[in-house]
């Protein structure tokens, strides 16, 4: 089922552990993915059958790694509202925009699931879904450039239920986004950086209580 169905909030970082994991054999293996979003993040919880736990899912817009130099293809690739900053404004693709998109996909979550299978509409971010890929870059922009200002807007935007993640969502926030902005060169400790801040948040106390 899709990750943001996950039982719990411990679930949840869990999952997305284990799917940046995922994505990293995935590049290991020369394959970039290019559409990390919300519905393509899987989790299963069957207690029957915990083989793959959880797991990346839609490799129709992969390519090889090799190809992306020698084809010169450019980015807005993905679905629009979890693409990278720099995806949106035409840059060459790479595995850090997909990383970059977990981080959005978890930020969309956190505003609209009040808790497994409750979402709601907010109106602020469901236009991100079809405004211009430029005019969206800017707006993602605001949004991560300003720890204050990105404090502000989670604060008032997350749901009860996610509230605990905040200072875990701006500690990724950091690591993905350095300086609130978006990435200059490639890092492949990114992957085990994300993956560290994801086992941390999954031992907090707060994110571990009942709600």
């Amino acid at each position: 089922m899709p990750i943001y169905k996950a039982s719990s909030r411990s679930a949840l970082l869990a999952a997305f552990e284990r799917c940046i994991e995922g994505h990293e054999s995935l590049h290991r293996a020369g394959l970039l993915h290019r559409d990390i979003s919300i519905n393509n993040l899987m989790i299963n919880e069957d207690d029957d059958n915990l083989s793959w736990p959880a797991f990346v899912i839609d490799l129709d817009l992969a390519i090889k790694e090799s190809r992306k130099a020698a084809s010169g293809a450019r980015g807005k690739t993905g679905t629009r509202a979890f693409m990278a900053i720099g995806a949106l404004l035409g840059e060459q693709h790479s595995f850090m925009h997909d990383l970059e998109s977990f981080f959005w996909v978890l930020f969309w979550i956190c505003i609209h699931y009040d808790g497994p299978d409750k979402d709601r509409a907010v109106p602020r971010f469901d236009k991100w879904n079809f405004m211009d890929t430029e005019e969206l870059a800017v707006s993602k922009t605001g949004v991560i450039s300003n720890e204050g200002d990105f404090r502000r807007i989670v604060d008032g935007n997350f749901t009860s239920y996610y509230q605990p993640l905040i200072p875990w969502i701006n500690r990724l926030r950091k690591a993905v986004l350095p300086n609130g902005r978006r990435w200059e060169q490639e890092d492949r400790g990114l992957y085990a950086r994300i993956r560290e801040i994801l086992q941390e948040a999954g031992k907090d106390p707060q994110v571990l209580a009942e709600r």
